[in-house]
């Protein structure tokens, strides 16, 4: 077991889904959501959820961002005012990344601020490890409205760890990627 904490981003909008992704049935699960911290539970010591609400009918640990505004910066202020260490933020929307990336982007997080996957094609913004020393500079941040994560990975000691297997981080934002990550999912 991998004892840093592990936090799924589940407080979006899904705005291009039509629908809360969370609630999509996945795998055995009757949702995403349960899908992702069943599957998390099993590689780290403990797991939470950072959303908006507690809107899950499951019981998880929960980490609430009180804030107005949907923001990944946001979130990921309230999740580092938790923790004292470093912590494994991913989004329930990519659910098939594997435990090998995994435990490969903890064994390389040491003496970085950030460290995240990448494949060919894109930088997985939200899929790595966050350390605490990255607070000051999101609470600047966010005083001065800039809200992208991806200006904090720029501006940051970012360590990016390239993974072949692309399929791993398919993310379901549309209707489409969750009927593809549906068939990836199968042939696992």
């Amino acid at each position: 077991m991998i004892d840093i904490p592990c936090v799924i981003l589940a407080g979006g909008k899904s705005s291009r889904m039509g629908e809360d992704k969370s609630f999509l049935p996945f795998g055995k699960y009757p949702t995403l959501i349960e899908y992702q911290y069943n599957k998390l539970s099993q590689v780290f010591s403990k797991v939470y959820i950072s959303s908006k609400t507690d809107k899950f009918d499951f019981t998880a640990n929960l980490i609430l961002d009180n804030e107005d505004i949907s923001s990944p910066m946001v979130a990921l202020q309230s999740i580092l005012k938790k923790f004292n260490n470093k912590v494994f933020i991913i989004t329930v929307d990519i659910p098939l990344v594997k435990q090998e990336t995994i435990n490969t982007l903890v064994k390389n997080s040491n003496n970085y601020d950030i460290t995240i996957a990448a494949d060919k094609d894109k930088i997985h913004n939200l899929c790595g490890i966050f350390s605490k020393d990255l607070l000051n500079k999101i609470n600047t941040y966010l005083i001065d409205n800039i809200h992208k994560i991806n200006y904090l990975i720029k501006n940051s000691k970012t360590n990016y760890i390239n993974f072949e297997d692309s399929s791993q981080f398919i993310n379901i934002n549309t209707k489409e990627e969750y009927k593809k990550a549906l068939t990836i999912y199968k042939k696992y």
